[in-house]
């Protein structure tokens, strides 16, 4: 192979390579397999926290019905961002709540990984209380499913960096 062929054929591999990280960086990638697996693992949570609170613990209750109305409120948002997207608009907007109080501190990433550890946390607690047996059988393939989606994406976005680092 001639030095110009392999040129060529590295240069076409690195255009393509950055449209599949462009891809992964896109807010329809961004929302479709981290923030709205997010929204439901809280969502769930939520609807789970007030089952148990219903039967004698009101601020129980209260507390699922505030992370309920969290979750909607991100899952609107993370809808919004990939609509948006899809449409070719900028987002005026973040993809959760706690991001979107980020930026009056000019920091959204960071409230975003916040955002991130509390719902790694509500995961947690929700399977080692014992709660994930309490989600009834539709439940829990939403459940599967946002742990699906957000692992397999993960590890697509592990691979191809593996690969584009190699």
């Amino acid at each position: 192979m001639s030095p110009e062929t392999h040129e060529k054929e590295r240069c076409a591999c690195e255009k393509g390579s950055d449209a599949i990280q462009r891809f992964f960086q896109r807010p329809f990638f961004l929302s479709f397999t981290i923030g709205i697996p997010f929204c439901l693992f809280k969502l769930l949570f939520g609807i789970t926290a007030v089952r148990v609170g219903a039967q004698d613990d009101l601020l129980l209750t209260l507390f699922g019905w505030l992370v309920i109305s969290w979750a909607a409120v991100d899952l609107l948002m993370n809808i919004g961002r990939s609509t948006l997207d899809l449409l070719h608009r900028p987002a005026r907007f973040e993809y959760c709540t706690i991001a979107q109080a980020g930026r009056i501190f000019h920091k959204p990433m960071v409230f975003l990984a916040v955002d991130t550890l509390l719902t790694f946390g509500i995961i947690c607690v929700m399977l080692w209380s014992g709660w994930i047996t309490k989600l009834t059988p539709f439940e829990l393939i939403l459940w599967y499913a946002a742990t699906t989606m957000n692992l397999i994406s993960l590890s697509l976005v592990s691979i191809y960096n593996e690969i584009k680092i190699a």
